[in-house]
């Protein structure tokens, strides 16, 4: 006798032990039917295992027909589950995206002219046929399109002038062709693509870094390894910091492999995403394109994980189970032995020494093609040339904007800010307004008259009177945002024509790609954006950029600080002179001193990643040494403080491991929960998600309270 151990997508720690019925012939990774309590749910067959007689268990008591995890998609869940200190179960329930994908595809009945005119043709049978296409289609597409009822096309096809097929509603995706389409490549592309289509070729484990300035054709040389990947009916997963600024480029891959790839990300609909998860299961889907969650897709034949933009933080998901994709997409790749491919004009210190290591191949771009350079950076010292008093915008930008515009080419004014201000403050009585339930400044949106917290999404109408002392017209704000800069940029330049771009005007997928074909095409002036203009697009016609807060990211206790803000605004001043015109960037600071800025000042890109790789080695931060952070949240602040003290008491004692708080974070109460951090700073000798692992087991969390382990934490808010 077997039985079978069961793995349920919920969160529990361990599989559940069923017993096999004799006539019942089940395999590890089948989605099974088995009953917890008097309900019957849907698992994974996690494990198959002897029976010991000594327990009386209750039975599978069915296996569906479709297609079961690998035994490579198994060991990853495990993987991730175990270094990431969450529950298997948890992990498996980001895998099973769509229930309704385990079924075969519906199907539905189409029409189309059979080419026999029945004896009687009314004129309603005529519009079918004159109107009614394209063909097939269903009865009420075609009797939208033709001005009838559904009815008529239906005794239509009775009469004989129709013909009905049944059809799925979940149509293939386009094969992509690695033939189709190739660019021409410049000599140092082809070299690096020639690169990356080796590693591919070895049908084996092995990362490269793509090192490559921005603009020197990184995706068209990842291209020609993606069409290694395809041949032979291989797949390849191309994930993207953010899906929505991606449509524009998914032109790219079908002028490239002649088909759209499919796309995966959080925003799709039930029915689209039941269709990309089937067939990328079915291995039919060879071409996906996705945001971090792409990863967990039941890919069987997967040679291939491009990260485009590996430095980005939009990788690390910070809610739900906690990992970060571009770490984990390298522990898929071992497991199943394929390649992976990390593309970045600002690679991540930790991918930059793993790759000067040796432990990944370094492919470097050092150039943009043909004439084309990168942009002139240059420091505007806010101490020296102060905006005028209630501006943002020193004299030098607006010079650098005015000349640029004046040659019929565009600019773009950079800050990282949404909406008008930041920070609303009563000149009466100092109070700021804040989220009713979490310590985050509400944040003035005047085109939408409300004021909005960017952590929880709450929103209302800016208030007329002060919440705390009710004094009316007292609400000032204070700083500035995206819209706030436009409204600046309008007064200095009024016969501009000036769009914001931002998380909060972007709408929907087509709106942007619309907004981002304006800006190509040399409709918009003056582009006021946050960091959606950073990432992965080309205007011809920029050939200035202006940083409204060169400081903004070094504020707060972030290790990573200096390392964003160069990555940020290195990405930000590459959007400039992509083309055949010269570009430049002026960055507005109080620290030109500081060496990120400094450095990028000096275009000097290895004594800033000399001088944070020396810093990050003497205190022992990564790539030199490991973190993890426990977030501890309750209702009761005094509570939560005292929970999170007896934690730390708690803490196995070890060498090479110092555990600092705990303490609030700058965020203090987050959707009415008071929350406390514990900072654990380890060697890298040491197997911290196996010694977290071991902390936790000793923690009994109260009821209400929530204990969160982070491994390699990228927020600390």
């Amino acid at each position: 006798m077997k039985n079978a151990q069961v793995l349920f997508p919920v969160n529990v720690p361990t599989a559940f032990d069923y017993r096999l019925p004799a006539d019942m012939t089940v395999q590890r990774g089948d989605f099974v039917f088995a009953p917890i309590g008097k309900q019957m749910k849907l698992g994974v067959v996690w494990d198959i295992v002897d029976d010991d007689g000594q327990r009386t268990l209750k039975e599978i008591a069915g296996v569906k027909a479709t297609q079961p995890l690998s035994a490579e998609m198994l060991k990853f869940i495990s993987w991730t589950a175990r270094y990431n200190c969450v529950s298997p179960g948890l992990v498996l329930r980001m895998v099973i995206r769509s229930y309704k994908a385990l079924d075969p595809s519906p199907v539905v009945t189409h029409f189309s002219p059979s080419g026999i005119l029945p004896a009687k043709m009314s004129p309603a049978r005529a519009a079918i046929l004159e109107r009614g296409g394209p063909f097939p289609a269903r009865a009420s597409e075609i009797a939208e399109r033709a001005g009838v009822s559904a009815g008529v096309v239906r005794s239509f096809e009775k009469a004989g002038g129709m013909r009905a097929q049944s059809l799925a509603v979940d149509g293939p995706f386009g094969a992509p062709d690695a033939a189709y389409g190739g660019m021409a490549l410049t000599p140092a592309q082809r070299n690096a693509s020639d690169d990356l289509i080796y590693q591919v070729a070895q049908k084996d484990f092995n990362v490269s870094l793509l090192d490559g300035v921005t603009g020197s054709g990184k995706t068209e040389v990842y291209f020609e390894a993606v069409a290694e990947a395809l041949k032979d009916g291989g797949q390849a997963l191309i994930l993207v910091p953010e899906i929505a600024l991606t449509q524009a480029g998914m032109s790219r891959f079908k002028t490239r492999f002649g088909a759209e790839p499919a796309p995966w990300h959080s925003q799709l609909p039930d029915a689209q995403r039941r269709r990309i998860w089937r067939e990328a299961a079915q291995g039919r889907a060879q071409l996906v394109v996705g945001a971090r969650s792409a990863l967990y897709l039941p890919f069987p034949n997967l040679r291939l994980i491009v990260v485009d933009e590996e430095h980005d933080t939009s990788y690390k998901q910070e809610e739900g189970v906690i990992y970060n994709a571009r770490d984990m997409a390298v522990v898929r790749a071992k497991i199943a032995k394929h390649s992976v491919v990390l593309a970045s004009a600002t690679p991540s210190l930790e991918s930059l020494v793993n790759a000067r290591s040796g432990r990944y191949a370094h492919v470097v771009l050092p150039e943009r093609p043909g004439a084309v350079t990168l942009p002139e950076i240059k420091l505007v010292d806010l101490k020296d040339h102060p905006p005028e008093k209630g501006d943002y915008i020193s004299a030098p930008l607006i010079d650098a904007a005015r000349q640029v515009l004046a040659r019929g080419e565009q600019a773009m004014l950079y800050l990282n800010r949404r909406g008008y201000a930041p920070l609303i403050i009563c000149r009466n009585c100092g109070e700021k307004l804040k989220s009713p339930d979490t310590d985050s400044w509400l944040v003035e949106h005047r085109a939408t008259g409300r004021v909005m917290c960017h952590k929880t999404g709450f929103s209302m109408r800016m208030p007329k009177a002060c919440p705390d002392c009710k004094a009316e017209d007292t609400l000032v704000p204070v700083g500035p945002g995206v819209e706030r800069v436009a409204e600046e940029a309008a007064r200095h330049f009024p016969e501009a024509k000036i769009e914001i771009f931002s998380s909060d005007t972007s709408g929907s997928p087509a709106d942007i790609a619309a907004r981002m074909a304006r800006m190509e095409q040399g409709e918009i002036d003056i582009l006021v954006g946050t960091q959606m203009v950073v990432k992965g697009h080309n205007f011809p016609h920029l050939t200035f950029v202006g940083v409204v807060d060169g400081d903004l990211s070094l504020a707060g206790g972030d290790p990573r600080a200096g390392e964003r803000t160069y990555q940020t605004l290195v990405q930000v001043a590459g959007r400039a002179g992509r083309a055949d015109k010269p570009g430049h960037a002026l960055i507005q600071t109080h620290q030109p001193e500081h060496e990120a800025l400094a450095a990028l000042a000096a275009g000097d890109r290895e004594r800033f990643i000399s001088a944070e790789l020396a810093l990050r080695e003497a205190l022992l931060l990564p790539p030199y040494g490991k973190l993890a952070a426990i977030i501890i949240s309750g209702p009761d602040k005094v509570k939560a403080a005292a929970f999170a003290k007896k934690v730390v008491s708690l803490a196995p004692r070890t060498d090479g491991v110092e555990i600092l708080g705990p303490s609030e974070p700058p965020i203090g109460r987050l959707r009415g929960m008071y929350r406390q951090r514990i900072l654990i700073q380890s060697e890298d000798t040491v197997n911290l998600s196996k010694y977290m692992l071991t902390w936790r087991g000793r923690i009994k969390t109260p009821n209400k309270y929530k204990f969160h382990i982070d491994i390699d934490p990228q927020s600390f808010m």
